[in-house]
């Protein structure tokens, strides 16, 4: 079964989109704002990416681009002015920022009810506490979650294997995981013998950056396997971290790179802008389960 991403970004977009409408009818105007600093190129992309994705659905998207040379201070300014800004629901800074910036101190300065990619240690405790409250996560492993659910793939009592250990993915992927009953087992650049855990994972999550890391008798038959990678071969043809055409041979489901996880990730960020716009407006969201 190939996991489409592409297909249920795009149906989940004509709910968003209806969504939005209301929203508007009612005088709320859902509002992100993205900052970016610096000319990184997949940067620039993804920023582009975000902005055409939320005009689609109506989301007023504000981009504040910044030269390299911006200064932490500057940028704490900015993210402030846009903190007290009461028709912003939803800030994010595009990553990785220039050196002379913190990262870490600027992912704390944004508003807590404004942290659309849920990075704030806030937001990541209340992921890996479980709480039952509202909150944004990491918009990758809340587009993996999503992508499961659509095709009924149910992490409880299933053994889930983690390739990566970012704080992007890799660790609230597991969380997510965890939180839904599944075993995880978190694998990383460290881990002696990778392949001995991976052939054990009923769902495989891959996010390492590494072209083709993952090989078919890496795979258990049958396994769910998630690629976040999007990586460049040696023909510049875009690849992921598993090698496709190999796996999904012995995979039961697998995401294609690209037209996996790529567009549940922006789809992602939409729907947790428009959750940020409720909660803000006091109005219901569905209930945490």
């Amino acid at each position: 079964m190939i996991i489409d991403g592409k297909a249920l970004s795009n149906q989940l977009d004509i709910s968003m989109k209806a969504e939005v409408k209301a929203l508007r009818e009612e005088g709320i105007e859902p509002k992100l704002v993205v900052i970016i600093v610096g000319n990184d190129p997949a940067s620039q992309i993804y920023v582009r990416n975000k902005h055409r994705k939320a005009i689609k659905l109506g989301i007023t998207s504000i981009i504040e681009r910044r030269p390299a040379d911006f200064t932490q201070a500057e940028l704490l300014a900015l993210i402030d002015q846009y903190n007290r800004d009461d028709t912003v629901h939803g800030i994010l800074v595009q990553l990785p920022l220039p050196k002379q910036i913190d990262k870490s101190v600027i992912i704390r300065a944004i508003a807590l009810e404004k942290d659309v990619d849920g990075f704030s240690p806030e937001n990541v405790g209340k992921l890996f506490s479980n709480s039952h409250e509202h909150y944004p996560v990491s918009c990758t492993p809340k587009g993996i979650m999503t992508m499961l659910a659509h095709y009924k793939i149910d992490p409880a009592g299933q053994h889930a294997v983690i390739v990566g250990d970012s704080n992007i993915v890799g660790r609230p992927m597991g969380a997510l995981l965890l939180n839904a009953g599944a075993t995880v087992t978190y694998t990383h650049i460290l881990t002696q013998d990778l392949s001995s855990f991976t052939r054990t994972a009923d769902i495989l999550i891959v996010a390492t950056g590494v072209a083709h890391l993952i090989k078919a008798d890496d795979i258990k038959p049958g396994a769910t396997v998630i690629d976040v990678g999007m990586d460049r071969d040696e023909n510049g043809k875009l690849v992921g971290d598993v090698d496709y055409d190999q796996a999904k041979e012995v995979a039961g489901a697998i995401t294609p790179v690209p037209g996996g996880v790529g567009p549940m990730t922006i789809t992602s960020l939409m729907q947790q802008t428009l959750e940020l716009t409720k909660v803000a407006n006091h109005r219901a969201l569905e209930p945490v389960k």
